[in-house]
């Protein structure tokens, strides 16, 4: 990538301006990875704040890649050290983000596949699928699983999601450790952009 410009922080989607190009919300539990697989999907090691600590992104963050498309770093949904009426906030923010954005493409939901499939996440796919908000899997932390026990894991998140779901949708195996899932995951971006930019001719 050429250029990455951090646009800019905004607490309510009505702040965030609007740029007329396709753009991709990562969303996920608090301290999944959200600005980890962003800075490495940019090459880019500190553009994104990462935090051992979950709920450090607080706000709806903005960055627009090679002036072609928008990557959206948005608070994540579970646990995290603020209180239920700021997690409340943050939640409402979120889905006014989804819902409202017209240029989103989808949401690149982050499942974290070193742990067993969550119910927050499980529902909150369900929520994504009662809006009609499209959306991709892109499972992190594989590297934290003993490589001879990694498809098994992935099969029985993907199995759990096919209870609620016909079918899965795109998905994605990244890891920021081993270098995983960065060119597989940029492809269907760029592809998706063709689509956005044909339908604005």
């Amino acid at each position: 990538m050429k250029e990455v410009e951090f646009i800019g922080s905004f607490e309510q989607v009505e702040q965030c301006p609007v740029m007329n190009l396709p753009e991709y919300a990562f969303i996920g539990r608090s301290n999944v990875g959200k600005s980890s697989l962003i800075n490495y999907l940019t090459e880019h090691t500190s553009l994104a704040r990462i935090s051992k600590k979950p709920g450090k992104t607080q706000t709806i963050n903005l960055y627009k890649v090679d002036n072609r498309w928008v990557f959206a770093d948005l608070p994540g949904y579970g646990f995290a050290h603020v209180s239920k009426s700021k997690r409340k906030k943050w939640e409402d923010e979120l889905w006014d983000y989804l819902k409202k954005r017209n240029d989103l493409m989808c949401a690149v939901v982050l499942i974290d596949a070193s742990i067993p499939a969550q119910k927050i996440d499980l529902e909150f796919l369900d929520q994504l699928g009662f809006n009609a908000i499209p959306w991709i899997l892109a499972f992190t932390k594989i590297d934290k699983v003993n490589s001879s026990k990694r498809k098994g894991q992935l099969q029985e998140i993907r199995n759990e999601i096919l209870k609620r779901w016909a079918e899965l949708p795109a998905e994605f195996i990244t890891s920021t450790t081993e270098k995983m899932g960065r060119e597989e995951l940029l492809e269907f971006i760029l592809k998706t952009n063709e689509s956005y930019f044909l339908s604005m001719d």
